[in-house]
């Protein structure tokens, strides 16, 4: 698995866990939803994703978008 999909599906399964414990647990979970949300937003522009470059660090083979 390459660092873009990685970070596709770390982010998906971020969401979907927060929107099940937003729902269940407390309303406060929707905050990590926002987060994921905006950082993926903020990393469509500027290309930099925390998350990619810890897994670049740890020799993860990198793919096309987070190069």
């Amino acid at each position: 698995m390459n660092i873009d999909r990685f970070v596709f599906a770390f982010a998906g399964t971020l969401i979907l866990v927060s929107l099940v414990l937003g729902q269940w647990v407390h309303p406060y979970w929707f905050l990590l939803t926002a987060f994921v949300g905006l950082n993926m937003f903020q990393a469509a522009f500027t290309g930099f994703c925390p998350l990619a470059s810890i897994l670049k660090k740890l020799g993860v083979k990198p793919g096309s978008a987070f190069g």
